[in-house]
């Protein structure tokens, strides 16, 4: 995993982007910044958001 463009579109990984929204794709809000995370869950994983499980991948 080296390009974020390309991984966050990978099945199997999770993407989060947090700042500016693309204005071009609807994003309304503003920020000085904009940063993409993405985490491999193909080998198995869970995503919490509040607690809350919202997303699970199984392994293999």
């Amino acid at each position: 995993m080296r390009d974020r463009l390309y991984d966050e579109k990978i099945n199997g990984t999770f993407h989060l982007a947090v700042g500016a929204g693309f204005p071009f794709i609807g994003g309304e809000n503003e920020s000085r910044v904009h940063s993409d995370m993405v985490k491999n869950l193909r080998d198995g994983g869970k995503i919490f958001l509040d607690g809350n499980l919202s997303g699970k991948m199984e392994g293999g």
